[in-house]
């Protein structure tokens, strides 16, 4: 029945009944539609409009077309910004206190947003919205991402109406992990017909729009695009690539030198702004080799590339809403969900599948893979350097609370109310004030309920003020910082802010005081000039920390993601899939890291000319697959690009067979750089129960399987083994069967390792 009280009367015949329609949602008058466009890892001087020489004339000229804010902060990690954002409070208040990769048994950390905690989208909904989630999602627990969910965390049940894109950390951009609404879906082209998800993306927001114009013309829209640029792997077109090997050939520190002098004319950082020295292990451009050079440069021209390359087709999308004719109607903000990545190291990275699985890579590997850097062979990212010169002038990373992770870039164009054109706006602005924000423009207020449930306060503070006004103030409340210990506070231009060491005592951290109105690049500590003041904050942080469900304080990376994945899978040890089932996610699908296993496919083969996989687990950078090729069964163990191959030492008789494989785990060495364990493994065909053949290999699945998940009956758009993506089985599978032994241990520091380079 419909909860809706009737207005009419209802008698027994139509003639004594009065029809009544309810009132149809409608926004308040002069609602804008909304676009927001959120990059991933880009920096806060890599726009061009910040101070980079990347090419990203549509970002630039949305920046002439608006403002630019030079104070607005994140949460230093993707996860958790996307949470304050989405809900207008502080991320470990709703329950996002870090990734959405575990659940760590407390309040602040279940990795998925409270049901108290109204998203923008269910908030705007209420007031005549549609709404539409294009991209990364990643605020659902990856271990419900499967075909069964649970769905109450993925978009369409957080207020979307539509939904495409991937719900993990990353994809990779020529063959995603991609979700339809509620579905697991097969990307619609591959490298070979020149698929790229961006291009993919920017379509499907284009569709969007389209269909809402031509539906509902009157009625205003929200539409979220969360781009994988520029998260690793760092993909883009080859030509683009190459066409930034000048760019950078003088080095992060000349580039460094360069932004900063640019950031300074532009009023982006105020004149007296000084650099900060390089960050740790970062050494000086002049002292490393030629070819380290050479490699180095390549690395950031992938990433500069897959800027340049999203800038382009966020060109398509602005391009149509002004064919559309409701550009002037619309609030466009572009921002960065954090700081650029440490994830690369020193030294970069050709395909980061291999190093977590303690298959290192050499410079000299290096350069002779150099011109298949950004291809579909490749997961890049770039070294420390580079990451150092995307933040400047600020210092260290993603995943730390100083500037380089907190402070980002924010673009903002709204024609036909926002008059001023080009400005720059230095107030202090937090992500969790979005969502406030954009309630005010729109004159809607937070509601007391959401489908029943009270909501939580507003943490966020609307900075609607400063949009018309260069003088408006800052927001008065403080803000905290908090990510894998680091922690930190603004309060009246004020910060406060500690490097945490893992492993370390919290009470060893040391807290350093920074006056950021006086001090944008945070290089002159005032600590020990001014104690009370430090202390001040000190004590606030610790307020703000357990009014916020911060605490308990932890720096465990292992343990958290080792123990989400134990009870996860919990005593589980087999699995059954079917033909014609879906997709099957990495968190989901079997976790094989460290173990002895069997895998046994029950098939029909009509002929001997059948072939095809039966179970592929990962993609060309890394993972396992079991096919029928030439007659035989193979098995190709993928460890960052280094194939391990065994194949049956007889050709398959046709009829019913059961063919599989065995692993068994031989020897167990712990090498000092995880701590873990390594050993040998034989990997043992079998068809009908009968060894077909055996190798053995020191590489294995230590920490890390793949990124991307699991698939039957055929290998998607970027193959694990050496044939052509998506060599579906010809014969009758039936099913396949995985069961695991009881060495089930998990190497947690590993695995937290593996993890956090995925983020």
């Amino acid at each position: 029945m419909n909860s809706e009280k009737f207005g009419g009367k209802i008698g027994r015949t139509i003639k004594e009944s009065q029809p009544w329609w309810p009132d149809s949602k409608r926004a308040p008058e002069g609602a804008p539609n909304i676009l927001i466009v959120l990059f991933d890892d880009v920096g806060f001087s890599d726009f061009g409009c910040y101070g980079s020489t990347i090419r990203t004339p549509t970002i630039d000229r949305l920046a002439a077309e608006g403002l630019r804010y030079t104070g607005f902060h994140t949460t230093a990690m993707c996860s958790t910004t996307r949470a304050a954002l989405l809900t207008g409070r502080n991320h470990h208040a709703v329950g996002v206190g870090c990734l959405a990769n575990f659940d760590s048994g407390f309040p602040g950390y279940r990795g998925k947003i409270a049901k108290e905690a109204g998203t923008l989208a269910e908030m705007l909904r209420m007031v005549g919205y549609r709404n539409y989630m294009i991209g990364k999602w990643h605020v659902t627990p990856l271990t419900e991402s499967g075909a069964t969910g649970p769905f109450d965390g993925w978009p369409l049940a957080r207020g979307f109406d539509r939904f495409y894109g991937f719900l993990d950390a990353e994809t990779d951009q020529y063959a995603p992990e991609l979700v339809a609404d509620n579905t697991h879906v097969t990307p619609p082209g591959t490298y070979e017909t020149g698929y790229h998800l961006t291009a993919d993306l920017v379509d499907k927001a284009i569709r969007f729009i389209a269909d809402h114009t031509a539906d509902r013309p009157d009625q205003p829209w929200l539409t979220w695009v969360a781009l994988g640029a520029c998260h690793a792997p760092h993909q883009a077109p080859a030509d683009l690539i190459r066409a930034y090997d000048k760019e950078f050939s003088e080095g992060w520190d000349e580039e460094r030198s360069r932004r900063l002098a640019r950031q300074k004319a532009m009023g982006v950082v105020p004149d007296n702004t000084n650099m900060p020295p390089r960050n740790d292990f970062v050494r000086a451009w002049n002292d490393l080799s030629a070819d380290e050079k050479l490699v180095f440069t390549r690395l950031q021209g992938a990433y500069a590339a897959m800027l340049d390359h999203a800038d382009q087709h966020l060109a398509r999308l602005i391009g149509f809403l002004e064919r559309a004719d409701i550009r002037d109607d619309t609030l466009v903000i572009v921002m960065s969900d954090n700081g650029a990545s440490q994830e690369g190291g020193p030294l970069g990275v050709f395909n980061a599948m291999g190093p977590y699985n303690f298959r290192f890579e050499t410079m000299d590997e290096k350069v002779k893979l150099l011109d298949e850097i950004g291809g579909p062979k490749s997961h890049t990212n770039f070294p420390l350097g580079w990451a150092m010169a995307s933040n400047t002038p600020l210092r260290r990373y993603k995943q730390n609370t100083h500037g380089g992770g907190i402070r980002d870039p924010l673009v903002i164009s709204w024609p036909k109310k926002i008059l001023a054109r080009g400005e720059l706006r230095h107030q202090f602005a937090h992500c969790s004030d979005l969502t406030p924000t954009l309630l005010d423009i729109v004159g809607a207020t937070a509601p007391e309920t959401i489908n029943g449930v009270k909501q939580q306060p507003m943490t966020g503070v609307s900075f609607k003020a400063s949009l018309f006004d260069a003088k408006a103030p800052s927001r008065a409340a403080p803000q905290y910082f908090e990510m894998f210990g680091h922690r930190g506070l603004w309060k009246d231009g004020w910060k406060a802010v500690a490097f945490h060491p893992s492993g370390t005592p919290f009470d060893n951290d040391k807290w350093e005081l920074y006056h950021l109105d006086h001090d944008f690049s945070e290089t002159k500590d005032l600590a020990a000039e001014k104690p009370e003041k430090l202390k001040e904050l000190v004590d606030l942080w610790w307020k703000e920390a357990e009014a916020n469900q911060v605490l308990p304080l932890d720096d465990r990376f292992g343990p958290r993601f080792a123990e989400s994945a134990a009870r996860f899978h919990g005593a589980r040890k087999r699995f059954t899939f079917h033909h014609g089932m879906g997709h099957v996610p990495t968190d989901v699908a079997p976790d094989v890291r460290s173990r002895s296993y069997s895998i046994e496919a029950d098939v029909n083969l009509p002929d001997a000319s059948a072939e095809g996989v039966l179970i592929a687990h990962g993609d060309a950078t890394s993972g396992y697959t079991l096919y029928v090729k030439g007659g035989r069964l193979v098995h190709d163990l993928n460890i960052g690009g280094v194939h391990t191959v065994v194949t049956s030492d007889r050709a398959l008789a046709s009829g019913d067979r059961r063919l599989g494989v065995r692993v068994r785990r031989v020897t167990r060495i712990s090498p000092p750089q995880f701590g873990v364990g390594q050993g040998v493994s034989r990997y043992t065909l079998t068809i009908d129960g009968a060894e077909a053949g055996s190798v053995e290999t020191p590489l294995g699945f230590v920490t890390l399987i793949a990124w991307s998940g699991l698939d039957i009956g055929f290998d998607r758009s970027s193959p694990v083994g050496d044939y052509a993506a998506p060599f579906a089985f010809t014969g009758l599978l039936r099913k396949v069967t995985v069961t695991m032994d009881d060495d089930q241990a998990l190497d947690g520091e590993a695995v937290a390792a593996t993890e956090m380079a995925r983020q």
